[in-house]
This record gives structure tokens, sequence and C-alpha cells, in this order.
């Protein structure tokens, strides 16, 4: 079992930055991988970024690669996720997902355990 609470959402204007952590409690954290997702208003959830157990793996969706960074750190059950270069269509809640290893068709992740999002909304 694992619970996750996202926070460090909010508003920031384009070209901004943010950085979202993800704070997990359960001892299946540290071999978990550990993804995070977005909605928008009216889309499905996609597939951001995701993180192997040990740190030594990352992918990024297309729509992301070279603004955002994940980064886990199993001493403080926490995984984050550095948001640079913030555009106005990077606006929808964030949800960190921990799970098992998955295929790329699924985003590398299948998620067991969900938490409750984190708001982000980028002003043009």
């Amino acid at each position: 079992q694992v619970q996750l609470v996202e926070s460090g959402g909010g508003l920031v204007q384009d070209g901004g930055s943010l950085r979202l952590s993800c704070a997990a409690s359960g001892r299946a954290f540290s071999s978990a991988r550990i993804g995070w997702f977005r909605q928008a208003p009216g889309k499905e959830r996609e597939w951001v970024a995701v993180i192997n157990w040990s740190g030594t793996s990352t992918y990024y969706a297309a729509f992301v690669k070279g603004r955002f960074t994940i980064s886990r750190d199993n001493a403080k059950n926490t995984v984050y996720l550095q948001m640079n270069s913030l555009k106005p269509e990077d606006t929808a809640v964030y949800y960190c997902a921990a799970g098992r290893t998955a295929g790329q068709a699924m985003g590398f992740i299948f998620p067991d355990y969900w938490g409750q999002g984190t708001q982000v909304t980028v002003s043009s």
C-alpha cells in the first residue's frame, strides 16, 4: 500500500517555473515506479514523466522533454517534478502515481495508487 500527497502547484506566468512534490508513505514506495500525470479541463489524463525505483531511468512525454525534470529522494520518500519554461497549455491538475513497470504504449507505468492532485495554472 502507498499513499501519495502532491504539493507545489499554483499560479505562474508564461515562461515561469514550479517544482511539484509527491510525498509518499508506505514501505512499497522505494521499490515502486513513480509517474506524474496531468489532466486539463475537458481532456483525458495523460502521462508526463516517469522514474524507476532507483532513479536511474527516467522517461518523458515529448511535449515536456527538455523543460521538465523528474527526480526522487527515496530517503525522504519524495518524488519531484521540476517544471521550467511553463506554457499556458501546461495548465492542468497534476497527479502522481505509484505503480509497476509498463511499456511505452502505457507511458512506462501501470499505476496502482494515485494522489489527489495539485492544480497548476500558467497565465499568458
